[in-house]
C-alpha cells in the first residue's frame, strides 16, 4: 500500500481497497474497489466515496457506480481536477490504497423510475457515461426493452472511456453478451477531433444517425421510448426541454415516467 492504510470505518462509511486503476488520458481515469458483502444497489445508482480531508474528517463526493449490480467489485469513472479538494488526490490512487465508501447508494437513473417501453436511450457526456456502464451490463434491462442504446458525447477521442468494450457490444460479459449482441447499440461522438461521428447529440438526432440500425421510427416517441440522461448540465437542461415539448414526462422512484435525470448532480 502507498497511503491511507489506516482509515477507520464509521457508521455511514466502510473502508475499501483499491484493486485496479486505469488512466485514459491526462484528465480521465477509472478505478475499481472491493465490494462489501452487505453492499446492495440498483444498476445506475450513485454512492459517496472519499478520502480523509485536511482536518482528518472524511472528504466525500457522489460518484455513479459504473459496475452492474451483480458485480463482485465496484467501478467508478472520474475526471482529474488538479485543484479539486478530492479529485486532486483521488487521481493518484494505486492498487492497494484504501478509500471510504458510503453505505447507502441511491439515485433515479434506474429502471424502476421508468415506465415500461420498447427502446431505452441513455444520453451521456463525459463521465456521465458511468451509470450507463452499469445499466447496460445488467441482464434485467434486456428483459425490459427490445433495444438498449448508449450515446456518449466527448470532446476528444481519448475521452471515449470503455470504447472498445462498448463497440464490441459487451461480448465478453458473461451475463449480457448474448442479448447485448442483438439489442445493444453504442453511439459515440467526438466534437473537437476527427471521428466517424463528429457532431453533437442533437445533430445526430436531427439527421436520424442516432436511430440507425434500431427498431422503430427514427424519432423519439413518448409511447415507446424511455430516456436516461447524465452529464453536463447544459445537455440535460436542453434535452429535458426537448423531451418535455415532445410530451415526455420526467420520472422518479415514486412516480415512474418516460425520462429520468439525476437531480442530485444537477441541482
Amino acid at each position: 500500500m502507498t497511503m491511507l492504510a489506516t482509515l477507520e470505518p464509521t457508521t455511514a462509511l466502510s473502508v475499501e481497497t483499491v484493486t485496479d486503476v486505469r488512466h485514459w488520458n491526462e484528465h480521465l481515469f477509472s478505478f475499481s474497489i472491493t465490494r462489501p458483502p452487505s453492499f446492495r444497489f440498483r444498476s445506475g445508482e450513485f454512492v459517496m466515496i472519499g478520502l480523509p480531508g485536511p482536518t482528518g474528517k472524511p472528504l466525500l463526493r457522489a460518484y455513479s457506480i459504473a459496475s452492474p449490480a451483480y458485480d463482485e467489485k465496484l467501478d467508478f469513472l472520474s475526471i482529474k481536477v488538479d485543484d479539486g479538494p478530492l479529485t486532486s488526490r483521488l487521481q493518484k490512487i494505486v492498487a492497494g490504497d484504501r478509500i471510504y465508501l458510503g453505505k447507502k447508494p441511491t439515485g433515479t437513473l434506474v429502471a424502476d423510475a421508468l415506465l415500461p417501453g420498447k427502446r431505452l436511450f441513455m444520453l451521456s457526456t463525459g463521465t456521465g457515461l458511468a451509470p450507463f456502464l452499469s445499466v447496460a451490463r445488467d441482464p434485467d434491462i434486456y428483459d425490459l426493452f427490445d433495444a438498449v442504446a448508449v450515446v456518449h458525447s466527448v470532446r476528444r477521442v481519448s475521452d471515449l472511456a470503455f470504447h472498445d468494450e462498448l463497440t464490441g457490444k459487451l461480448a465478453d460479459d458473461p451475463l449480457v453478451g448474448e442479448e447485448a449482441a442483438a439489442k445493444f447499440h453504442y453511439i459515440p461522438t467526438v466534437t473537437r477531433e476527427p471521428f466517424r461521428n463528429a457532431r453533437r447529440i442533437d445533430a445526430l438526432i436531427e439527421d436520424c444517425t442516432l436511430f440507425a440500425g434500431m427498431p422503430g421510427e427514427p424519432r423519439f416517441d413518448p409511447e415507446t421510448d424511455r430516456v436516461m440522461m447524465c452529464g453536463s448540465m447544459a445537455m440535460i437542461r436542453d434535452f429535458a426541454a426537448r423531451f418535455d415539448a415532445l410530451g415526455f414526462v420526467e420520472g422518479s422512484n415514486s412516480h415512474p415516467g418516460q425520462y429520468v435525470i439525476e437531480r442530485a448532480f444537477v441541482g
